[in-house]
């Protein structure tokens, strides 16, 4: 019975030490309405989030077009519609070996680290073991030593002691979750990283055979404008025209020659950037992928409805995270105007001998409930809230900004795409014309029925039209990659690997292909 007295003799005070610092803590603010919103929120102050509005279009600009589809965007392995096993490959082996992406991984453990530091700020913050043993002597020449009886003694301790601050207003659970919605957004980042990795590495393989084909176009050119300038040449030889018919041969295969190393500078520039995409040293990749066509896009794009981008885009999604996180803050930053309590105890051993160390009369213990009060603050904890506001608007404009620039990206990417078939088509037309015309300049030119002005001025159309036929071609692709990129396609490629880095068996490959920095982790929801 004298226990349960104790007992109860401690947490009678203990409970009205409680129920004072609420009062104490709301009157003072003299609103109720915040009472029952601390109530309602679970015991906590501050805000509540929920998901902020953004702008988005009903339909996209082109969605009528005949090359648009608005069924729902299946965009998780677009690039395989292009049927390119080299492309295929490549991606893959991004995947696997980007720098880029694996420093994205390493910040999702960051964040899972911080997430687990912050749910242990629930349980007791401060907690230890002490021991020491000391050998005393006192001295007999100091003043009042009459009562000391042993000059020489030895003083053993032992205990354990704690400090908890309880989470009366939610600072901590507002801390977990700030740091929930943080790793959400790590993850969101990795996603992020991927999907402009997927586009990027897909746009510099379309780019690498557009250039390819020009080069093997202007090569083909400058061996016709070899031969014109030969038979201009012969022509000459044999008084039948002048010099200057030979010069301006001459120039015209000088000028499609120089077009060469300018070519091969681009696709070399290009071939560089897809090493380092790869995670590799520099090295001349064309021998690895060859010779190829251009990709050829589907005849049509399933692209969805605008508002499907607030789910796939992975930059949107974080950036809705980042808003959540920060309406934690501003919780957090609003429990400091109530006062911080806790409880502090300790209970161990103390003896001047080891034989009756454990003896109960040498335990010992403390208990003291406490509470700490910024109440002199001078309005730093009031600035310290309309601080966090102002960041959380900060942050929903950055939101919905987000969701803006994406639609844009889409919709840019769309008009390439179809501008790009009528463009194409179109050139290609002016293609075969410009063909027929080199044929008979030269048959005529040759019969002395034109002049080489003539001759000159088809075969540089030639060129010029086939080139822009190339690019148009490309451009074609190119605007496929911007549309899926822009739809945030790709990230489910990294689903697995992002589930395992926030919680559970960690693998993230170094660019030999070994594993490095394997974990395991508690996986919470």
């Amino acid at each position: 019975m004298a226990d349960v007295s104790t007992h109860s003799s401690f947490v009678s005070p203990l409970r009205r030490f409680l129920v004072a610092s609420i009062l104490l803590a709301f009157v003072p603010q003299g609103c109720t309405t915040g009472v029952k919103r601390y109530f309602r929120q679970g015991l906590k102050v501050g805000p509540e989030y929920c998901e902020p509005s953004s702008p988005v279009a009903v339909d996209w600009i082109d969605g009528d077009d005949q090359r648009v589809a608005t069924d729902r965007a299946e965009a998780a392995a677009w690039w395989t519609v292009f049927n390119d096993p080299v492309l295929n490959d490549l991606i893959q082996s991004v995947y696997c070996q980007n720098l880029s992406l694996r420093q994205a991984g390493f910040r999702i453990l960051q964040a899972r680290a911080t997430r687990n530091i912050r749910a242990g700020n629930l349980f007791p913050q401060q907690q230890g073991m002490y021991g020491d043993y000391q050998h005393n002597a006192y001295s007999k020449n100091r003043a009042n030593t009459g009562n000391i009886q042993h000059r020489f003694y030895n003083q053993y301790d032992a205990g354990f002691n704690m400090a908890w601050e309880l989470d009366f207003w939610g600072r901590f659970r507002r801390g977990v979750e700030a740091a929930d919605a943080d790793l959400d957004a790590s993850v969101d980042d990795f996603d992020d990283v991927l999907v402009t990795l997927i586009g990027e590495t897909a746009a510099t393989y379309v780019h690498i055979r557009t250039y390819q084909r020009a080069l093997k176009l202007t090569k083909e050119n400058f061996e016709l404008q070899r031969k014109t300038y030969e038979l201009a040449k012969a022509r000459y030889e044999e008084g039948a025209t002048s010099e200057l018919d030979v010069d301006q041969a001459m120039a015209n295969l000088s000028r499609t020659s120089s077009t060469i190393p300018e070519l091969e500078i681009v696709l070399r520039e290009s071939v560089l950037r897809l090493c380092t995409l790869n995670g590799t040293p520099p090295e001349d990749m064309l021998k690895q992928i060859g010779e190829g066509e251009i990709p050829v896009a589907p005849p049509q794009l399933c692209v969805g409805i605008p508002a499907e981008l607030l789910e796939r885009r992975p930059d949107i999604r974080r950036a809705e995270r980042l808003c959540a996180s920060q309406c934690a803050l501003i919780g957090i930053a609003e429990s400091e105007l109530y006062p911080h309590l806790g409880v502090a105890g300790s209970i161990g051993y103390s003896s001047k001998g080891l034989n009756n160390f454990l003896a109960s009369p040498s335990f010992m213990s403390t208990i003291s409930p406490e509470f700490q009060w910024a109440i002199l603050n001078y309005g730093r904890l009031k600035n310290g809230i309309l601080q966090n506001e102002a960041k959380f608007k900060e942050l929903i404009a950055n939101y919905q900004q987000t969701v803006l620039l994406a639609q844009e990206e889409v919709e840019d990417g769309l008009i390439l795409h179809i501008k790009s078939w009528q463009r194409a088509k179109d050139l290609d037309r002016a293609v075969a014309a410009s063909k027929r015309s080199v044929e008979i300049s030269l048959a005529q030119f040759e019969d002395g029925a034109v002049d080489f002005n003539r001759v000159v001025l088809v075969e540089q159309n030639l060129m010029q039209q086939q080139i822009e036929e190339t690019s148009a071609q490309g451009n074609i692709a190119l605007g496929m990659v911007k549309v899926y990129q822009a739809l945030g396609g790709g990230w489910e490629l990294g689903v697995d690997q992002t589930e395992e880095l926030r919680c559970g068996k960690v693998r993230l490959r170094n660019p030999d292909g070994d594993i490095e920095g394997e974990s395991e982790y508690d996986c919470q929801p």
